[in-house]
């Protein structure tokens, strides 16, 4: 009988299968670097809390704590002097720790030019370019005697708008915003905290007014505030117009002092 060909056959088979199975392997691996050249960086998460707390005039200040971590990062004051002559209140935001700041702009009332809180419409971007400063340790939101106002948040009978925050978690900047419904006609002002959130990922900005992020299930977590005993106004160290502007930033001044100690 005759050889068969078919060990000949057989190996020319095997050399087919070897030369497919190594083109697969490189294709896989092709795919596999394309797959992670393609990866999406880390999903945005902005943690809101659900807030309708009365800033209440002369109730001292009211703190807040954008990251739960149980350090308040600002907060809000509301004070009213008056008397059969004058009549002087003040709506203003402060930083709870040193290296927090906020959002600031120019006023042009009260006899010169005042850097105070900004009033932030609904879907402004608070990020890295913002314009965030914090040089009297509070900022003026609003503030009024007989004669003059004060502050782009005065003036206002419904005004609801953000303010744009910017404070350090770790050792890391993170940016927030708090939403005020403010009616500075009233005597004193009515002001309510009506919600606060924050960007989790550090040095991203966040969207006044933005809730959740694209990996977010847009539930609130539950509001953590601390409030102090009701501290009452000093009669005696305001006056009308710039005057009283200025003792009320010595004022807070000195409050930021006692504060820290």
């Amino acid at each position: 009988m005759k050889a068969s060909p078919l060990p000949r056959k057989t190996a020319n088979l095997s050399e087919s299968i070897h030369q497919q199975l190594s083109m697969y392997a490189l294709a896989a691996s092709a795919a596999g670097v394309g797959a992670l050249c393609f990866a999406k960086p880390a999903e945005a998460r902005i943690v809101y809390t659900a807030a309708h707390v009365a800033i209440k005039a002369n109730g001292g200040l009211f703190r807040i704590d954008l990251d739960h971590d149980g350090t308040p990062d600002f907060g809000l004051s509301n004070k009213w002097t008056h008397s059969t002559t004058f009549s002087f209140r003040t709506l203003s935001v402060r930083q709870s720790q040193s290296p927090n700041e906020m959002w600031m702009t120019n006023s042009k009332e009260c006899g010169g030019i005042l850097a105070g809180a900004a009033a932030l419409p609904k879907g402004k971007r608070i990020g890295p370019k913002g314009e965030f400063n914090n040089p009297y340790r509070a900022a003026v939101m609003a503030a009024a005697t007989k004669a003059t106002t004060c502050g782009v948040w005065a003036g206002q009978s419904n005004l609801q708008a953000y303010l744009g925050l910017k404070f350090t978690i770790k050792g890391k900047i993170h940016f927030g915003w708090a939403r005020v419904k403010v009616d500075t006609q009233q005597r004193p002002f009515s002001a309510t905290l009506t919600g606060y959130a924050y960007e989790t990922i550090p040095g991203k900005a966040i969207i006044a007014g933005a809730t959740k992020g694209p990996d977010d299930d847009g539930q609130p977590v539950p509001a953590t505030h601390t409030s102090p005993a009701p501290k009452p106004a000093t009669l005696g160290m305001l006056a009308l117009g710039a005057p009283g502007l200025s003792a009320w930033r010595r004022e807070e001044t000195l409050a930021a002092t006692s504060d820290r100690n």
